[in-house]
């Protein structure tokens, strides 16, 4: 038998794996890491209408679901695989796990192929907070976080280092979600609440972000729990039949969504009329439309999430590569002496 030719630099792809991701956070700085990734989501955002735009394409199951998102911007193609798997925490697994790629569309070869759990974690969170810091009332300071598992603490890291929040008012069902993320962050410059109810977090926040797992409509948020002036960041509901807010608050709010196509499927509107009125977020970041305009207004952000934000987020991993050189290159593509000799190469092995 020969011995295998070692690949060639066009059989290489950068990936980031789990554990470079971590050492990637840590070098940059988790609260630098979500502030540099909302800059490049705004980025972006400010450029929507360059990228091809697609709902999710999605296969649900009586567990969860499992989705592909891609998106172009015309030089730079991406994807993410995620699921959402409410009942995996009761079994040792996450409840969301994800991989995504860029690729150059001008030869389809892929340039980036990397973890997206603990990134869709981070993406997320930036995401969340550069839209509060748009919408959310003046010097706002105090978030109710309702829902404290996985996402908690970088949703309230983000809001702390985007928006300058400085108290956490944690609650969940499950009182266990609430100490770990009060733990969690613990000597993080936060002033953090748990609390024992839904309406005792609420008090006194000026953000409230509902973050909750069930596959299912549910009220986390009554009509009756919201008054005049805060801002809503929904981000649990991401997929049909699942829904955190009543519908009665949708209709006293102004709705600022991501795509429209795909929320009005996914997101807390799907309660309403398709004709209901909302306003996308990349209008409001680049002036052609209005955010908050009066201190009494309740503005809601319906987040399902969007293939933009992945690539965002992707391309800010793979413009801190060349300096830190935290990957591995994998050994992905095809790289045939003759490109027209594929069974050739095949032979090599021998």
């Amino acid at each position: 038998m020969t011995t295998n030719p070692l690949p060639s630099d066009k059989a290489l792809v950068p990936f980031v794996s789990v554990d470079h991701m971590m050492q990637l956070i840590h070098h940059i700085g988790i609260e630098p890491m979500l502030c540099g990734l909302a800059d490049y989501i705004e980025a972006d955002f400010k450029r929507w209408q360059l990228f091809d735009k697609t709902p999710r394409v999605a296969s649900h199951s009586a567990e969860g679901v499992i989705e592909l998102m891609p998106t172009s911007d015309g030089e730079v193609y991406g994807f993410k695989y995620v699921n959402g798997h409410p009942k995996n925490t009761a079994e040792g697994l996450q409840t969301v796990t994800a991989f995504g790629l860029l690729a150059n569309v001008g030869n389809g070869y892929p340039v980036l192929l990397s973890e997206m759990t603990l990134l869709t974690a981070l993406r997320t969170a930036a995401t969340s907070a550069l839209v509060a810091r748009t919408l959310a009332p003046q010097n706002a300071r105090t978030m109710a976080m309702i829902g404290n598992g996985a996402q908690s603490e970088f949703q309230s890291l983000a809001m702390k280092a985007i928006c300058g929040v400085r108290e956490i008012r944690l609650y969940d069902t499950d009182p266990k979600a609430t100490q770990k993320c009060a733990t969690n962050l613990a000597g993080l410059g936060l002033s953090v609440t748990p609390c024992t109810s839904a309406q005792e977090a609420i008090l006194g926040a000026q953000i409230i972000t509902t973050c909750t797992a069930d596959k299912q409509y549910a009220t986390i948020l009554s009509d009756n729990m919201i008054g005049a002036g805060v801002h809503i960041n929904a981000i649990g509901g991401d997929c049909p039949g699942k829904t955190e807010l009543a519908a009665a608050i949708l209709h006293r709010a102004d709705i600022f969504v991501e795509y429209p196509e795909q929320t009005r499927i996914e997101g807390e509107i799907q309660q309403l009329d398709p004709a209901h009125p909302v306003t996308e977020i990349w209008q409001v970041l680049t002036g052609q439309a209005k955010g908050r305009t009066s201190d009494k207004q309740i503005t809601l952000f319906d987040s399902v999430g969007f293939a933009i934000e992945d690539f965002s987020a992707l391309r800010y991993v793979r413009d801190q590569l060349e300096t830190t050189r935290l990957f591995h290159p994998l050994d992905l593509l095809a790289d045939p002496d003759d490109p027209r000799d594929l069974f050739g190469m095949l032979q090599r092995a021998i």
